[in-house]
């Protein structure tokens, strides 16, 4: 199991948030870690922008999003962009997107959000064309009519990862992509649910085994802190639960909410947690470093903390 790490859904300003993501990403590739993951939060610093900006100071590490929302922009200006940020980084981009939710689709954008999944395949066929360039970009299908001129071409292969959470999902991200990113699933949904789906349908369609990315929130703490790790995960990223895409996935498995998937204790029992993960198939884990603490010198100390231990374990896990 490769081991990264997530940077950027922490509150700051701007300028500052651009300093420490550098500085995140640098620490990682010192750290050993595989990769580092940018979640497009709706309300935060561009994830493709903050790649970009990772890739100039680092050499190694793999660069990720997780995830952009499709609907948040043309397919082909997502290619150019995402090419362009494959560039800046000399080939280590892994383009995670998504379908995303009702809630930022047409809650925040004032889009449609119809038909997810005919519309993650049809936008897959721009990304497909795009991606075989430079050259033109031509694509007739339902959604998209593009008759597209692109100069640019993938310096190295560029995994594109879909954020699937279904059935319907699963089935075409084993049959069009590299692999999925997911947020909300425990061990038992990524087992049962997540990986035999979609390394049936990458078999199928005659694809290599698919990579399956989860987001799991991490808290280095003595065991009697555990509950107050979990129940933090719950108050600052419960806010996902009010999704019923996660909705669905959680009843897929045994946890209830974000709290339930959260790794927390003491550096065994987060071993053992992570391992678990390894076994139902997990083949990259996405840390979410949580910390805990009364105040922001106890949440810096806290951070570290887990850091260190994360850096420890990424060798064993692998």
């Amino acid at each position: 199991m490769r081991i990264g790490v997530m940077s950027g859904p922490e509150r700051g300003d701007s300028a500052r948030k651009a300093k420490r993501m550098v500085e995140d990403a640098r620490w990682a590739e010192s750290a050993g870690l595989d990769t580092v993951w940018v979640p497009q939060v709706p309300t935060d610093f561009d994830a493709l922008l903050a790649v970009a900006l990772m890739g100039t100071a680092t050499s190694r590490v793999e660069l990720g999003t997780a995830v952009v929302p499709l609907q948040s922009q043309h397919p082909v200006a997502l290619a150019r962009q995402a090419l362009s940020a494959q560039a800046a980084t000399g080939g280590r981009l892994a383009l995670g997107v998504g379908p995303s939710h009702h809630w930022i689709v047409r809650d925040m954008l004032g889009l449609p959000y119809e038909r997810p999944a005919g519309y993650t395949r049809d936008y897959l066929d721009v990304l497909d064309a795009a991606f075989a360039g430079p050259g033109p970009v031509e694509v007739e299908n339902k959604t998209f009519s593009v008759h597209n001129p692109l100069g640019l071409g993938p310096v190295a292969p560029l995994p594109v990862l879909v954020a699937a959470l279904g059935p319907v999902m699963l089935r075409l991200t084993g049959e069009r992509a590299d692999g999925t990113v997911l947020w909300m699933a425990d061990e038992r949904a990524v087992g049962e649910h997540v990986v035999p789906r979609i390394t049936r349908a990458a078999e199928e369609a005659g694809r290599p085994a698919p990579r399956v990315v989860a987001g799991v929130p991490v808290c280095l703490c003595r065991p009697s802190e555990a509950d107050a790790a979990r129940e933090r995960a719950n108050r600052i990223l419960g806010e996902a639960e009010i999704s019923p895409n996660y909705q669905r996935l959680l009843a897929y498995g045994d946890a209830r909410d974000v709290g339930d998937i959260c790794a927390a204790g003491d550096a065994a029992a987060i071993a053992e947690r992570l391992r678990r993960f390894a076994d139902a198939g997990v083949t990259d884990l996405s840390v979410r470093l949580l910390p805990i603490g009364a105040g922001r010198d106890e949440l810096v100390a806290s951070k570290e903390r887990t850091k260190e231990l994360l850096a420890g374990l990424a060798a064993d896990l692998r």
